[in-house]
């Protein structure tokens, strides 16, 4: 009799970094490893909100500093979009507010690019068991400066605001983001003019005269 092993469960990954080089050396990297596959690539934050949402992987490998959207805004997206993904930061920053900042969007690890490649494929098991990884000294230097561990106060939402609902408060968070209406559609899975009438409802109920100055005032309040 033959004895059977269970299929060993592969973990997928995407990959966040304005740079295709740094993209293709860790792709090669981590697909050599018998339990991560690449499932896909983002050069920006708001790419990797689409692809998260699109391809549902397991953990995602997060640069900070992006064009368009930055991967602390882009982290602090998924969190709330896609709470079953894992976000580890993989950057060549290790400045205190960009760690702070991106665990508290929600960020499970925060890792130099300089670390080795099996040690990054140990903390990508970690992170997706739900356990916090964090570079060498990263912590000790996070919590070296105590004031960067705590959340900025955040002005209390005007009535304008608290009367939106729930799926205009997300259409106006898009909108902060510089989403046209078509990748709001494309973003939330309804019709478009359905997202021209939340727009038009937004504009009104916040007495603004244009999507600019909507995008002001969530921004203002952390909409």
């Amino acid at each position: 009799m033959t004895e059977t092993t269970p299929a060993m469960m592969v973990i997928k990954l995407l990959l966040v970094d304005d740079q295709g080089i740094i993209r293709e050396g860790l792709r090669n990297l981590l697909n050599a490893q018998g339990d991560l596959e690449v499932v896909g690539e983002a050069g920006n934050g708001q790419e990797a909100v689409k692809q998260a949402i699109a391809l549902q992987p397991d953990v995602i490998l997060m640069d900070v500093r992006m064009p368009i959207m930055d991967g602390v805004a882009a982290t602090g997206e998924i969190s709330h979009k896609l709470p079953s993904a894992k976000v580890l930061v993989l950057t060549t920053f290790d400045d205190d507010d960009y760690i702070a900042r991106a665990m508290q969007q929600g960020a499970k690890g925060y890792l130099l690019k300089d670390t080795p490649s099996d040690e990054i494929a140990v903390a990508i098991r970690a992170v997706h068991k739900g356990y916090t990884q964090m570079g060498p000294g990263l912590l000790e230097k996070m919590m070296a400066n105590p004031a960067q561990t705590q959340a900025p106060a955040v002005p209390e939402l005007p009535p304008e605001i608290e009367q939106l609902t729930p799926r205009e408060r997300e259409v106006l968070q898009l909108i902060a983001q510089g989403y046209s209406n078509r990748e709001i559609a494309e973003t939330l899975y309804i019709a478009e003019r359905t997202v021209k009438n939340h727009v038009n409802k937004i504009l009104g109920q916040l007495g603004v005269r244009d999507r600019t100055q909507a995008a002001i005032m969530a921004n203002r309040y952390s909409v």
